[in-house]
């Protein structure tokens, strides 16, 4: 069996496929790199924000490192890891200029400050502490980290930028622009590789948390919004879905893997499809006065809601109604001039441009979010915490906002709680490595290491949430260890997992 500590290169022959391949990784590196650049320099550098499979905890990468939170309550965003972290290594003596002389070193010119990675991709495995990470240091090479024991259990090596990272409990899928790899989340081999894809230069692609309908999600067209199921699960092309007129620009499955979400570049309409027979089931309108680039789409644990951000200031929340077929009720026709109209107002609605008929018919927002901010890239959820239910919407920009939703009678969704997600309670901060006057015990570069926060109140003691799911102190681990951690984390639900919204196995103090 090939060992899972040993780096393993899936790489192509021929001059050809090389230049092609340093060409795609510029082209990658260069739309990694964009995200952040841009952005403000608080937290960090944030470069990636995403939710896990089930919203339940946030990962964040930046320029140092990346960090992990739970989201079981609204009080306080509780630290799971944290890999944004600095290192400052004692060079011993230090050399002085004016005597010729090297001298022990007493003061912090003489440490060398080191940083962690910059983290562009962050992937957690559901509440498990398997993580996927990526760097823009080294964007092709796909770290999969233990970090609660402080420990990489393997890395693989691509052609090309690695744009996007997926994983459920069965399967872990690498997208890169005109390629897809499918690996066996349980010992990482590959299973299958989808070649010559269309260019998809944003990495776009879903994949179903379900265990029953493992579905894969990509463009089918870099032209038109087709949208490409894959099986992942029995390897194999399922369904091509037409799903816009425009190229794709966000893709959700629902939990169950048997309702997919799309949005075209356009960003006014949202479809909804049945990813078994890709019939269209909702028609949702955004907006009509401006276009808008949809950031995600997201639906509600139990697919009642979907919700959409962009680069405007609203967020929308979409009520996805059963349709019912319902026969219409025989009237008695009408005598005389008032039958006539009505059978004339009947007969002219036939006749409306189908335009103007399907405007007609789309759902519109069943309530909205009003952010502080626009054109900063953010990603929302609808997330079930502590038994009710609110919007999430986290930001490039550093934040995580918590609303309400009321789920019977919508309208404006209110602000509860924002937090930072830098390891702030407060005050700003620059994140810059330079700018380090405090020397803390870091991880290897790149990798899932546990260490203690850098800037939190009470996030390192044993006796916490945090702490708890921090785990001991890391150890060597063994093949064995990465190959049983790996079969544990795949478990559903995953073993010695906390459930911290269970009343009886953490009753009220």
């Amino acid at each position: 069996m090939q060992s899972l500590g040993t780096t393993v290169s899936v790489v192509g022959g021929g001059v050809g496929v090389v230049t092609e391949g340093v060409k795609a990784g510029i082209a990658g590196l260069m739309s990694l790199a964009a995200q952040g650049s841009a952005l403000p320099t608080e937290g960090g550098g944030v470069f990636s924000i995403t939710f896990n499979q089930d919203y339940s905890s946030l990962g964040v990468g930046t320029r140092i490192g990346y960090r992990l939170y739970s989201l079981s309550t609204l009080d306080k965003l509780e630290l799971i890891c944290d890999n944004d972290t600095r290192e400052m290594e004692c060079l011993g003596e230090c050399w002085d200029a004016d005597s010729g002389k090297l001298y022990p070193s007493s003061g912090a010119e003489c440490y060398r400050v080191t940083c962690n990675e910059d983290t562009c991709i962050v992937e957690r495995l559901f509440s498990s502490s398997l993580v996927a990470v990526v760097s823009l240091s080294s964007p092709r090479k796909l770290k999969v980290c233990h970090f609660k024991k402080n420990s990489e259990i393997c890395n693989y090596s691509y052609p090309n930028t690695i744009l996007g990272v997926k994983l459920n409990r069965a399967r872990l899928v690498v997208c890169l622009e005109e390629s897809l790899y499918i690996h066996n989340i349980r010992d990482m081999k590959v299973l299958h590789t989808i070649r010559d894809t269309p260019p998809n230069p944003t990495g776009l692609c879903a994949l179903s948390i379900s265990n029953e309908n493992c579905f894969l999600a990509y463009p089918g067209s870099n032209s038109i919004g087709q949208v490409q199921i894959f099986d992942a699960q029995n390897l194999q092309a399922k369904i091509m879905i037409p799903a816009h007129d425009s190229p794709l620009a966000a893709i959700s499955f629902n939990a169950s893997g048997t309702k997919i979400a799309t949005a075209s570049e356009r960003g006014t309409v949202i479809r909804v499809f049945s990813v078994g027979e890709g019939a269209r089931l909702h028609e949702l309108r955004r907006g009509m006065k401006r276009c808008a680039t949809i950031f995600s789409l997201a639906f509600s644990p139990d697919s009642l809601f979907l919700c959409a951000s962009s680069n405007t200031e609203t967020v929308h929340v979409f009520r996805l109604e059963e349709i019912k077929e319902t026969r219409p009720p025989v009237v008695e026709e009408q005598q005389g001039l008032m039958g006539w109209m009505t059978k004339a107002v009947s007969a002219s609605a036939s006749y409306l441009p189908t335009p103007v008929a399907d405007m007609m018919s789309q759902g519109r927002a069943f309530a909205t979010v009003t952010l502080p901010f626009q054109g900063v890239r953010n990603v929302c959820a609808i997330a079930t915490i502590q038994k009710q239910t609110r919007v999430l919407v986290a930001s490039m920009d550093g934040y995580l906002y918590v609303y309400s939703l009321n789920t019977s009678e919508g309208g404006d969704c209110t602000l509860i709680k924002q937090h930072r997600l830098d390891g702030h309670e407060g005050g700003p901060t620059t994140g810059e490595c330079a700018g380090a006057s405090t020397a803390t015990s870091g991880p290897y570069p790149g990798a899932a290491k546990k260490t203690e926060p850098v800037h939190t109140d009470g996030g390192g003691g044993e006796g916490t949430y945090a702490g708890v799911l921090r785990g001991p102190a890391g150890t060597v681990m063994t093949e064995a260890d990465k190959m049983s951690e790996m079969a544990a984390a795949c478990e559903s639900p995953p073993k010695s997992v906390l459930k911290f919204d269970d009343v009886s196995e953490f009753p009220p103090v």
